[in-house]
């Protein structure tokens, strides 16, 4: 398998020659698809039609009754300076005060609907994110740092989520008290609402024209720097304890603090231009109060309007700013979480692993595997296998052998279908393995790959983890074929003990025997062991061997080994090198030959004993 993609060392745009803030003096970069966000956001929003009906309901009635407000103040001045009764002014402010007490039950209404809607909602998309992550090819996570995919399925659907139980009712209420209000104002006076409209309409056409696109590029930025430093972090706590055995503590805090840097960069340039857009929106609002004030007042002073007129229209005015305002306010949250919901979507538009269109379910294999004439390239330009034919018999054991880079993982990985091939054929019992169903064929492996990996459960979930239905009896036989079920007995509290996180209670020698026993338990018909005693002692890689005999019985196995001692039984060794089958045969013919394996053979043993001889 390929090592992890490499993380681009090419500095962030904004640390290129131009200063700081040059990545935003040139022309604005647009989102990937802000639009296509909104829609697909959407799109999980609508199956919860009824909830949001509701609650689209309360905050029309909240946008009615906030209008009510301004008329019945206007209302109750007039009355005062009419002199009238304070019966009739009574009425006026017993009818305000229970508007004003409607408006709390209702906004407390509309916050729990919208609450319930959101995490729903949330709770759909992080189900579809992580199911089509589970259906991705390896080659996504080959290219993808584990931190960045980390980021997407936490920091950015948490945007996503502050903003629909957050911002959605706010928004919704904000636009439906702004029609509201923007009727009331030319029902009291076509011409100030003339005014307070063209101004509001020009503050806002430049607020989201100059500032909207440089502050949604700078998200992106900011969430894409995000992911960066996630994956620094995951990859050195993951790795705490090479760093230590390294002494190279200073090292990654130096990686960290650059990371980090990057991160604050792109930050501070997000916020900053969305931070413009507060104090642009007070500017705008003081500027059209001031504006009306004027215009209303000169109007009353000729007679052509009521002092309660003026005191309402002058209302209605900053009724009309403070949803723009509290828009506003919500800008910067708003900006993440499209560029949130844009690198989510584009995940899940990642083309998963497809299975032809007829493809076939894969019955119960006898064992038999072909390579025919096999190429493979992990980047569709380097080479990696060439011309690669082999053939395995049921029953047979087939051992690969190499340097370290010569493609043995990737003739694992072909046969698994981890990849397909770029040439050539794999067939499987006669068929070909890209006809038949990935899931079907990976069902009929047992495999124990080189890098061992546990999860943090009890050892017989681990161990169960090869058949989910195995009984507890099943599991234990498996541990005993597998020669793990002594040491098991020895932890605290037996098969039932808790493994930490990638077994880190347990030696290498242990993980690797715990996952022998998973693919025991699986019992296929063939099985893939890469490397799998690299990591016992002697005695124990005797015990294993011993063991893995027993249950090759009728099963084709295909062994990698750098350990030549414990492959001479093989049915047939493959001297693999370049990408290409160099030679092939039984152990003693290869030692006859004195060729490719010759070399490796003596060149291993004469280090075994060189060793040997030191230590005595």
């Amino acid at each position: 398998m390929p090592p992890k993609a490499q993380r681009d060392t090419a500095p962030p745009p904004f640390m290129h020659r131009g200063g700081p803030w040059a990545h935003f003096q040139s022309a604005p970069v647009r989102a990937a698809d802000s639009r296509a966000a909104v829609r697909r956001l959407w799109g999980y929003l609508a199956v919860h039609r009824g909830v949001l009906a509701a609650a689209a309901a309360l905050v029309a009635a909240n946008s009615g009754l906030s209008l009510l407000g301004p008329y019945l103040n206007a209302r109750g001045i007039d009355l005062i300076a009419s002199r009238a009764g304070i019966g009739a002014v009574g009425r006026v402010c017993a009818i305000m005060a229970a508007v004003y007490a409607a408006l709390s039950a209702i906004t407390w209404g509309q916050a729990y609907l919208m609450a319930g809607v959101a995490q729903r909602t949330v709770r759909d998309l992080r189900r579809d994110l992580f199911g089509r992550l589970q259906r991705l090819p390896l080659a996504y996570f080959d290219r993808t740092p584990t931190g960045d995919i980390m980021s997407r399925v936490t920091n950015d659907i948490d945007n996503i989520s502050m903003v629909l139980s957050d911002s959605v009712s706010q928004i919704t209420s904000g636009v439906l008290g702004m029609v509201g209000v923007v009727i009331a104002m030319c029902l009291l006076n076509v011409r100030l609402a003339g005014v307070v409209i063209a101004t509001t309409v020009l503050m806002t056409a430049i607020l989201t024209g100059w500032v909207g696109k440089r502050t949604r590029a700078g998200f992106r930025d900011q969430q894409a720097a995000l992911g960066k430093l996630n994956g620094l972090v995951e990859e050195t706590l993951s790795g705490q304890r090479v760093v230590k055995a390294f002494h190279r503590e200073e090292h990654v805090i130096r990686q960290f603090a650059r990371a980090n840097e990057e991160l604050r960069e792109a930050s501070t340039r997000a916020q900053v231009f969305a931070g413009t857009i507060g104090p642009f929106m007070n500017l705008s609002g003081n500027l059209t109060l001031a504006v009306v004030a004027t215009a209303s007042g000169v109007m009353a002073i000729h007679g052509l309007a009521t002092v309660g007129l003026v005191a309402g229209f002058i209302g209605y005015a900053r009724m009309l700013m403070r949803p723009l305002n509290e828009i506003a306010a919500l800008y910067n949250t708003i900006q993440s979480a499209l560029a949130g919901a844009e690198r989510v979507f584009a995940t899940m538009d990642e083309p998963p692993e497809r299975d032809a269109p007829d493809a076939v379910p894969v019955p119960e294999l006898k064992g038999s595997v072909r390579f025919e004439d096999v190429g493979f390239s992990y980047d569709g330009k380097t080479p990696v296998l060439s011309d690669v034919d082999l053939e395995a018999a049921p029953g047979q054991v087939i051992a690969l052998i190499g340097p370290t880079g010569a493609g043995k993982t990737t003739i694992i990985n072909l046969l698994s279908r981890f990849y397909d091939v770029d040439t050539g054929a794999i067939r499987v019992d006669g068929m070909d393995a890209r006809s038949v169903r990935r899931g079907d064929l990976r069902r009929r492996l047992g495999i124990v790959l080189q890098d061992t990996y546990l999860f943090a459960a009890t050892v017989r979930e681990n161990i169960r983890y090869g058949r989910l239905d195995a009984t507890d009896e099943e599991v234990v036989e498996a541990a005993r074929v597998a020669n793990a079920d002594q040491f098991i007995h020895r932890l605290p509290h037996g098969y039932d003990t808790m493994l930490s996180e990638r077994a880190g209670n347990l030696s290498q020698g242990q993980r690797q025997l715990l996952a022998i026993a998973r693919a025991v338990l699986a019992d296929h018909s063939i099985l893939i062991l890469d490397e799998a005693t690299s990591s016992v002692d002697t005695r124990t890689e005797r015990h294993i061997q011993e063991a893995m005999r027993r249950l090759m019985r009728g099963k084709t196995c295909f062994v990698i080994a750098h350990r030549l001692s414990t492959i001479r039984d093989a049915d047939l060794i493959l001297a693999i090198a370049g990408g290409r089958i160099v030679e092939r045969g039984r152990h003693e013919e290869l030692l006859q030959r004195k060729g490719f394996y010759w070399n490796l053979y003596t060149r291993q043993f004469r280090r075994a004993a060189v060793g040997t001889a030191k230590r005595i």
